[in-house]
């Protein structure tokens, strides 16, 4: 059966286009990188820390065409996580999402597909038909659905953002800006389930029917940048070309967006280029590994007197390499640590600082069970001590 591949024809003219205009990063400034953007809007960020590294027009107000779909995206991973939305719940498309205009994987109306292949569909392929048909499954219909995803961006401080669909067709009331985007692409990397889709080169999509529609990855990042692995394009007459786009590199990850390029080759020359420059002046500093052991501390009413404390999870941050970059840490320890312990039971914090600003806080939890001192303990130390 034939298969219909989505915007195969352009894929292939924009791959051309795409490695005629890759630069080579050498010493570029940051200043000079900025000036030869023709993108309206840009950032870096680095997505540990969020801390911004470069940017262009960083809270400009600008339509940004299908990156609205992060949001939507973002949403129904929430849903899925809460478990009101099951991945292999099934959904009848309305004649209303079927309609919808732009990029589509052409979803029949009254069919039923799989919340799966719906969220596939719009991570991959930027499918419009099935952005709106999660967003009426999720809320019951899309206007209500963009009601959540307004409160969902004030909730994440966007605060230069406002949707108007939950596709990002044009719509006079729909902006956003490069610093917002990059805080929403940093929570949808949040998600494991998210990389199981955006990693996708090609893949059919199956309809009820049989009929077949190929899906291709609208970001080339993904196969032409290395350890680029997440990421929307978007691109309409009034927001231009647009991206967002997320490399780890280097045990580092780093977000870049871009707004309104001239071209779709700029579009991704000139997101490579911020990701180039970023891992050619950046490089990531270890603050604690995972299960890091800490100097050990009193326990009382037990046995063994002490512990070993752990850092329940690891940490790394970016800092320009050459620099000496201020970062510090403190450890807080409960007033009163005492038997019993469970292994894994938090007895502490510890903040990694910089600058006496707080970038992170990470429990310290005990590295063993530890037990609680007997009678017969206590008598055995009485008369050990005696002796």
């Amino acid at each position: 059966m034939k298969k219909i591949y989505i915007t195969l024809l352009t894929l292939i003219l924009g791959v051309h286009l795409f490695c005629s205009h890759l630069p080579t990063i050498t010493a570029v400034t940051a200043e000079s990188l900025v000036d030869s953007l023709t993108a309206k809007s840009a950032v870096v960020v680095d997505y540990g820390s969020g801390d911004v590294l470069l940017e262009k027009n960083p809270d400009k107000r600008l339509p940004i065409a299908s990156m609205v779909k992060l949001m939507t995206v973002l949403l129904t991973m929430e849903s899925i996580d809460s478990g009101t939305l099951a991945l292999d719940q099934m959904v009848t498309v309305s004649k209303n999402a079927a309609g919808m205009g732009g990029s589509q994987v052409f979803l029949d109306a009254g069919s039923d597909y799989s919340v799966e292949d719906l969220l596939k569909s719009t991570i991959v392929a930027s499918a419009n038909d099935a952005s709106v048909a999660l967003a009426e499954t999720i809320s019951g219909s899309e206007q209500e659905f963009v009601n959540k995803m307004n409160a969902r961006a004030q909730e994440l401080n966007m605060t230069n953002t406002n949707y108007a669909n939950a596709t990002g067709l044009p719509a006079v009331d729909g902006y956003s800006c490069a610093g917002d985007v990059a805080k929403l692409l940093k929570q949808v990397l949040n998600h494991d389930l998210y990389y199981k889709y955006s990693t996708i080169w090609m893949q059919d999509l199956v309809h009820p029917s049989g009929r077949i529609t190929g899906l291709t990855n609208t970001n080339k990042l993904i196969r032409y940048y290395k350890g680029c692995d997440a990421g929307k394009t978007g691109s309409t007459s009034e927001a231009g070309y647009c991206i967002a786009a997320s490399a780890n590199k280097n045990d580092m990850r780093i977000i870049a967006v871009v707004i309104g390029a001239e071209s779709g080759a700029k579009r991704f020359s000139e997101s490579a280029s911020l990701l180039d420059w970023a891992y050619a002046n950046y490089e990531n500093k270890k603050i604690f590994t995972v299960a890091q052991e800490l100097d050990p501390v009193n326990v009382s009413k037990s046995r063994q007197k002490q512990i070993v404390p752990i850092v329940s999870e690891g940490y790394s941050c970016v800092v320009k390499k050459g620099s000496e970059a201020n970062i510090t840490t403190k450890l807080e320890y409960n007033e009163n640590i005492s038997a019993p312990l469970k292994k894994g039971e938090k007895i502490g914090t510890a903040y990694v600082l910089k600058d006496n600003v707080v970038l992170k806080e990470i429990d310290i939890v005990a590295s063993a069970d530890v037990n609680k001192l007997t009678y017969f303990d206590a008598l055995k130390d009485i008369v050990n001590t005696g002796l």
